[in-house]
């Protein structure tokens, strides 16, 4: 896992990345507008050497496991799933 600090507002809009939100209902569900939502998610990629939200929504996703309410339809566990029936669990 990546070292970095980020701020509680630059987790907070990873987790709603994580969750597939646009920067829209990200600002919509955080009071803020949606040029912050921008920088923050900006930040986010830059602390963490990320290249774009697809790969922080995955990172959120492997750190911290999905959000509560999704678990039988959790994006990393139906992905890990198909990767797993296509190869196996160790591959081929």
């Amino acid at each position: 896992m990546l070292r970095c600090k980020l701020t509680a507002a630059e987790t907070r809009v990873l987790n709603l990345v994580s969750r597939a939100k646009t920067n829209k209902e990200i600002a919509a569900d955080l009071g803020i507008s949606p040029a912050t939502v921008k920088r923050h998610l900006e930040n986010v990629l830059r602390k963490l050497h990320l290249k774009n939200r697809v790969e922080a929504a995955i990172y959120a996703l492997m750190i911290a496991g999905c959000p509560r309410g999704l678990d039988r339809h959790c994006p990393l566990e139906l992905w890990h799933k198909s990767v797993f029936d296509e190869i196996g669990p160790f591959g081929r």
